[in-house]
């Protein structure tokens, strides 16, 4: 309609000669011309990517920024760390389904889980297992309740907070073996400083090493000792994590220290416990050095071999049985990826990972 009285949306009036649809000029302007008309006045650049250039994108899109050109800086260590040690621990898998014994040829033709059957028949790897989990579960429990107890003290603005600090943290820098010779002195049957203050007591010396029913909680007690401090710190980050309204608000309904603690502060300390209590039981399952340093040798005290201990002897003692040491190191590092794989997971779904 010509005149001022167009109908609502439709464009200004065209020329005789003019048309409805697009130039030829300009039919294909998009694939032409190096940008097409915004709608904020800009140009929308349009760039030929290449197939190199799209499958960069798409890695980057998928595992974030700048993922190809980091490739250099991590791929040759992941390849390295997936070689020798997952590489290692799957060709371990492989050995324990041989009979490989001494140092002839290993033979793979006939692959069997015969040494994992021969391992829950034996009563010296049943001991060893058994041990372990008491290893396990008693220096977890004692290390995690001791190292909390130093926290609330060292968190009650006590004087040389610091100082007090250092000296309960410092024995987790000694090793296994430095540990192992202390606690060694102090386990002395004639001379030891444990046995002086029991016969100063009135009570008989203890063989700490000798004595099947004492040696593994007397490893315990020393690595108890070993490690408090580690689990001291952690609680001690938690408790500094808990605002202070917590606490004065348990004081203003009238709540004792004791109740206040255990109903209010312990249970917001949660996640601190299960990170130190994975780690010390990480530390439990790695305790060989220790053992290996107390008595000089592959061989604990009985009452005291662990499956470490049981693996490196089945190996390295006499006649080496390749097969049933990997299958027994199969075993302790299915443990091992029990205790760490929940932890993971718990933290994958906290989103921490």
């Amino acid at each position: 309609m010509p005149g001022p009285f167009r109908r609502r949306g439709q464009g200004p009036d065209r020329g005789e000669g003019e048309s409805d649809s697009p130039s030829e000029d300009g039919a294909d302007g998009d694939a032409t011309d190096p940008g097409s008309a915004r709608t904020d006045g800009g140009t929308v650049q349009r760039k030929r990517e290449s197939s190199g250039g799209r499958l960069s994108g798409a890695l980057d899109d998928r595992f974030g920024d700048d993922f190809v050109e980091s490739l250099p800086f991590w791929l040759p260590a992941f390849l390295l760390m997936g070689l020798f040690v997952y590489g290692a621990i799957i060709w371990n898998f492989v050995i324990s389904l041989t009979d490989y014994e001494g140092f002839r040829d290993v033979s793979y033709s006939s692959l069997d889980f015969e040494m994992y059957t021969r391992a829950f028949n034996d009563s010296g790897f049943l001991d060893a297992a058994q041990n372990t989990v008491v290893l396990l579960l008693a220096f977890t429990v004692l290390t995690l309740g001791v190292g909390l107890g130093l926290a609330i003290l060292v968190d009650r603005n006590i004087r040389f907070e610091n100082t007090f600090r250092t000296i309960y943290l410092l024995p987790m820098s000694l090793s296994f073996v430095v540990t192992a010779q202390f606690w060694l002195w102090l386990f002395n049957f004639e001379d030891g400083l444990l046995n002086q203050a029991v016969v100063l007591v009135g009570l008989d010396r203890v063989n700490w090493i000798g004595d099947p029913q004492v040696v593994l909680w007397a490893v315990i007690l020393a690595l108890m000792w070993q490690f408090s401090g580690y689990a001291m710190v952690v609680y001690l980050a938690g408790l500094r994590a808990i605002p202070q309204e917590h606490y004065e608000a348990a004081k203003v309904d009238g709540a004792s220290t004791l109740k206040m603690y255990w109903r209010v502060i312990i249970p917001q300390l949660k996640g601190a416990t299960i990170s130190a209590a994975v780690v010390l039981m990480v530390f439990a399952l790695k305790a060989f050095d220790f053992l290996f340093s107390l008595v000089s040798g592959y061989r604990p005290p009985n009452g005291a071999d662990i499956l470490a201990t049981k693996m490196v002897r089945e190996v390295y003692s006499g006649t080496p049985r390749w097969a049933y040491g990997s299958a027994i190191a199969m075993i302790l590092f299915a443990m091992a990826l029990s205790i760490i794989g929940p932890y993971l997971i718990y933290q994958y779904r906290r989103g921490n990972l």
